[in-house]
């Protein structure tokens, strides 16, 4: 568990699936990571346990699972994540709306940047992200990330690429 002075973060559990049900169907989810099938909490269990338990195991690292300290509510996501055609990990974060722009994502986000590099070495982090979505983008870039041209996800999206 990585903890900030108002966050706590943990590696999911299959308890969490009725959250990332309502994170991955939320406007800003859709809007800007994209529709991922989710349409029940037994979708959201299936796409944990095939896309972020094998990373944990894989790598040591995934998404994690953010919560308010004081009182336990979940309000988003942040974490790595290894995709096999970047060759560093990248960071990935989304944060429910009722709960941005109040400085989390940030602060997530820092603690994540922290965590991979003490514990997995990484010197070079990646992000992606789409062109107009520029609250991610100006938070990549506080983050200490610049862009370096683009990456093509695996729809034939054209994303900003981003690296420490």
């Amino acid at each position: 568990m990585i903890q900030t002075e108002r966050l706590e973060l943990r590696e999911y559990a299959i308890q969490d699936a009725p959250f990332i049900y309502k994170l991955m169907n939320s406007e800003g989810w859709i809007k800007n990571i994209g529709d991922r099938n989710i349409k029940t909490v037994d979708d959201a269990e299936a796409y944990m346990l095939n896309n972020y338990f094998p990373i944990y195991e894989k790598y040591g690292f995934g998404p994690y699972l953010v919560t308010l300290k004081e009182n336990g509510t979940p309000i988003g996501s942040a974490g790595l994540y290894k995709r096999d055609n970047l060759d560093f990990p990248d960071i990935g974060f989304a944060f429910l709306a009722e709960f941005g722009s109040k400085g989390y994502a940030f602060e997530a986000t820092q603690a994540v940047m922290k965590l991979a590099k003490e514990n997995f070495s990484a010197d070079t982090i990646l992000g992606i992200v789409l062109p107009e979505n520029i609250k991610s983008v100006k938070l990549l870039q506080k983050l200490g990330l610049s862009e370096q041209g683009t990456y093509t996800y695996e729809s034939g999206e054209e994303l900003l690429l981003f690296s420490t």
